[in-house]
C-alpha cells in the first residue's frame, strides 16, 4: 500500500510563481532534509498524518479545483510523492511541484510543472543543491531564488547568467519576507536589467504571515 505523511491539504490562493493569484489545492507533505535559515514551514519537519494515496486523491477531489501544488517541507523526500504526482496528472489536474532542488527531479512526471528552488548562500543550504536539476528544466517549469540580501542577489544573478536560465524557463526572484524589502530588490533588478520576475509571497500580504492552511 502506498502511504504518504501529510502535514495538511487545503484550498487557497496561489501566493507564488507565475500562477500567483489563482485558486489552488495544496498538498503539503511532511519531512525535509534541509534546514534553511529563513524557513517558514518548520512545522513540516516532523509529525504529519499518514494517508493512503487514494485518501489524498479523494481529499483533493472535494475542492473541485484543477490546479494542485505538491509542496512541503521537501515533498520529493518521500518516494511516494512521485506516484502521487503521476496519478494527479493522469486525472487531468495541472500539477505544480515545489521542490528545494536538493533531490533529483528527473523521475517527476513530465506532465507536471517543476518549480525548482535554487538555494542561495543566505539559506545556509547552498551545498545541498543538486545542480544537474537545472539541465532537467523545460519551458513549462520555473526556477526561483529566495533572496536574503544583496550578496544573495548578486550570487543568484551569476547563476542565472552561468546557466542561461532565462532561455530555459521562467526565473523568479523573491525576497525573504520581513528581511528584504521588495522595493529594494525591484530597484536592483531594474538597474541591472535582469531577465527575471520579481515575486512576493502574496498569501503573506492577504493573511497573517504566520497563518497555516492559507
Amino acid at each position: 500500500m502506498c502511504n504518504l505523511r501529510i502535514t495538511e491539504i487545503f484550498h487557497s490562493i496561489q501566493g507564488e510563481s507565475s500562477y500567483v493569484g489563482q485558486p489552488c489545492v495544496f498538498v503539503r507533505l511532511a519531512g525535509c532534509p534541509l534546514r534553511c535559515t529563513w524557513c517558514d514551514s518548520k512545522y513540516t519537519f516532523s509529525g504529519g498524518t499518514e494517508l493512503t494515496l487514494d485518501e489524498v486523491l479523494a481529499r483533493v477531489r472535494t475542492y473541485r479545483c484543477r490546479l494542485v501544488e505538491i509542496t512541503g517541507g521537501e515533498p520529493l523526500h518521500q518516494q511516494e510523492a512521485f506516484l502521487l504526482i503521476e496519478r494527479l496528472c493522469s486525472e487531468g489536474y495541472e500539477v505544480l511541484v515545489e521542490t528545494s532542488g536538493a533531490i533529483d527531479v528527473a523521475p517527476v512526471d513530465k506532465r507536471a510543472h517543476v518549480i525548482l528552488d535554487v538555494k542561495c548562500p543566505g539559506s545556509g543550504m547552498v551545498e545541498r543543491m543538486h545542480w544537474d536539476n537545472l539541465s532537467q528544466l523545460t519551458e513549462k517549469d520555473e526556477v526561483k531564488f529566495v533572496i536574503k540580501d544583496r550578496a544573495d542577489y548578486e550570487w543568484a544573478g551569476s547563476i542565472v547568467a552561468q546557466y542561461r536560465l532565462e532561455a530555459r524557463c521562467a526565473v523568479l526572484f523573491g525576497p525573504v519576507f520581513g528581511e528584504l524589502e521588495p522595493s529594494r530588490m525591484a530597484e536592483w533588478i531594474l538597474a541591472d536589467r535582469l531577465p527575471v520576475r520579481l515575486q512576493v509571497q502574496l498569501h503573506k500580504y492577504i493573511w497573517d504571515p504566520e497563518a497555516r492552511g492559507v
